[in-house]
């Protein structure tokens, strides 16, 4: 009994110990599961109604409307239009098969067509927004908004796309714009911050330098979906701040003009106001019309501009290494008088060639132009004369005048980041460049703008300013707001040591454009209103032979790619200056029949609209 009574007492401690194991486990369970719904429902009460409200309400952010380009009389010549796209989420598609085919019957796609968006969508990730088309017709666009019933996951877009009004008349100085890639949204905050599918960014010239001023903001809509991801209402719209709009010195009927001139040519036009630097026009030629690119160009359009022999995807203006030619003669001239090397009287006698050391350096008039002074030197572009100064002179202190005038360095400073620099030589460039010593023959052909002296048409343009403003520093400016604050205390820096020296040059430059025998006198305008000063240049692209003597061939007779450059620099009115030009023809045989020519149309132009833009300087631009 005792025993039996004992494994009684045992048994039930061992159910009781049970029983309690089971409670407090029960207990600490419950205690677990209260704890847990008190921190789902109170502390983290936030976090969980954001991801309900997520489920319920979604957020489209829409492409910013990006800043407009004026010109200075506040034409659009960088504009936006709606363009209408049509955009698919495939994670949120039910049957991508069926929708998408669907899709395809709706805007009558070609199957090229859709292998290219079913293309595009495999390299997508599923919650990626995959864009089926981005610039529908209105008619399409009407049509996919009433079948939207049966679309899920579709979504109709009215953007806000780019439009170049003007076509290839901008096309080299604003650039244009297309879709961004990967590397635009990482090397800028503002893209990665405002970025959506289909957005377009700068991609060269101005579109690409200030697009962090002409991007904006984004517009922001919430809206209500049901169980199945579809648009109930409408609960909020944030409304984004457009891009800055730029307003440029550009005047457009110039550009247009300039255009024109160089109509089926490749070469360049520059125009500039010779007191503040303002870009009057700027065109490099031939180019191509920049709306091609904003949705994506065709593989045959882009083989067509690519493969022109003609290189418009070239900004001659700022890419093009020219040897100046004979429009170099006006700082040669100037240099020499500077260092005390000449004076205006200063003669030599032209016969055709100079023999130095066993090489021939001819002058452009074979049997010479005779006696030379400074003055008739520079109207009949005698090379004999200008061989003799830059002999006396030396490359080292031409190279030191040329750079002060703003040959060999960019002019946009950081503007461009395509712009070359050119090249100014002198001996230490010679022997660091190349490990040899310079050469006597070499400082006189850099004498007629030939040799290893490179300079782009801005930097003709800029010198030529420089020239005729009296000789005084100026920093070149493309948009109307765009003063360089370093360079105020700077601003009317002589460049000269004499002026008297540069009035010297100045009037050359007259008579080689206004007096019988200069080489631009039959592009002359008599009219003391539009009449100007220039200077013409031939820049050889290839060694001269003694059987091209002998051939004496015309310029139509010669290969193209053979042809001499034809330049031209001038400046306007003379009485009174104003503008100052710069034009160079690749291939055109020579200045004074090829690039003079356009000078003379360009300045009557010019100066007509000096005085509607004095009027627009006078008052305070509205932005529109």
């Amino acid at each position: 009994m005792i025993n039996s009574s004992s494994d009684n007492v045992r048994k039930l401690n061992s159910i009781n110990r049970r029983m309690f194991i089971t409670n407090s486990l029960k207990f600490f369970v419950m205690i677990g599961l209260v704890s847990r719904l008190f921190f789902l429902q109170v502390k983290e009460n936030k976090k969980y109604l954001t991801l309900s409200d997520k489920n319920r309400i979604r957020e489209w952010k829409l492409a910013p409307v990006r800043g407009e380009f004026h010109d200075y009389f506040g034409n659009v010549i960088a504009g936006n239009f709606e363009a209408y796209q049509l955009h698919i989420i495939p994670e949120q598609v039910e049957d991508f098969r069926y929708v998408i085919y669907r899709v395809k019957d709706l805007l009558e796609l070609s199957d090229k067509q859709l292998k290219k968006i079913l293309k595009k969508k495999n390299e997508i990730k599923p919650w990626e927004t995959l864009i089926v088309s981005d610039n529908l017709s209105w008619k399409n666009f009407s049509k996919i908004n009433n079948f939207l019933y049966d679309l899920n996951g579709v979504k109709p877009v009215i953007s806000i796309s780019r439009n170049y009004p003007y076509k290839e008349n901008f096309t080299h100085l604003i650039g244009y714009v297309s879709q961004a890639n990967p590397n635009d949204i990482e090397s800028n905050e503002q893209i990665k911050k405002n970025f959506v599918p289909g957005l377009k960014v700068g991609k060269v010239g101005l579109e690409k330098h200030f697009e962090s001023d002409l991007i904006g903001s984004n517009d922001i809509e919430r809206y209500e979906v049901n169980a199945y991801g579809r648009r109930i209402s409408q609960l909020e719209f944030q409304k984004g701040e457009k891009g800055k709009t730029l307003r440029l010195t550009i005047d457009t009927e110039i550009q247009k003009l300039t255009n024109e001139l160089l109509k089926d040519q490749a070469g360049s036009i520059c125009v500039m106001d010779i007191y503040t630097g303002s870009i009057i026009a700027m065109n490099s030629s031939p180019s191509f019309d920049p709306n091609l690119f904003v949705f994506g160009i065709s593989q045959d359009e882009w083989q067509l501009i690519r493969n022109n022999p003609m290189k418009p995807l070239v900004n001659k203006t700022l890419q093009g290494n020219y040897s100046p030619g004979s429009t170099i003669k006006p700082i040669v001239a100037l240099s020499a008088l500077e260092n005390g090397i000449i004076n205006p009287n200063f003669t030599v006698k032209c016969t055709g060639k100079t023999e130095m050391y066993g090489q021939t350096y001819h002058c452009w008039k074979k049997k010479g132009h005779g006696f030379m002074n400074l003055r008739n030197a520079m109207k009949q572009s005698c090379d004999t004369y200008f061989y003799e100064i830059s002999r006396r002179l030396g490359v080292d202190k031409l190279s030191e005048t040329a750079k002060k005038f703003g040959l060999g360095d960019r002019v946009f400073g950081g503007l461009f980041d395509i712009e070359k620099k050119g090249l100014v030589p002198n001996t230490q460039w010679k022997k660091n460049a190349l490990g040899k010593g310079w050469l006597l023959g070499e400082t006189i052909i850099t004498g007629i703008g030939q040799g290893y002296i490179q300079t782009t048409p801005i930097q003709l343009c800029l010198m030529t300013a420089q020239i005729a403003n009296g000789g005084y520093k100026i920093y070149p400016k493309i948009t109307v707001d765009d003063y360089n604050k370093e360079s105020q205390g700077d601003k009317y820096t002589p460049l000269f040591e004499n002026s008297k020296n540069i009035r010297i040059v100045q009037d050359a430059m007259f008579g080689s454009t206004n007096e019988v025998m200069g080489t631009s006198y039959r592009s002359r305008i008599n009219d003391p209103k539009y009449q100007f000063a220039g200077k013409t240049g031939t820049a050889q692209v290839k060694k001269i032979t003694e059987k091209d003597r002998e051939l004496d061939l015309k310029t139509f007779e010669i290969p193209y790619e053979e042809r001499d450059h034809a330049l031209y620099i001038a400046f306007g009115p003379y009485k009174n200056p104003r503008y100052a030009l710069s034009i160079i023809v690749e291939h055109g045989g020579n200045g004074s029949t090829t690039a003079a020519p356009m000078a003379k149309k360009l300045f009557k132009l010019i100066i007509d609209r000096h005085s509607l833009r004095e009027t627009i300087n006078n008052k305070k631009y509205l932005e529109i």
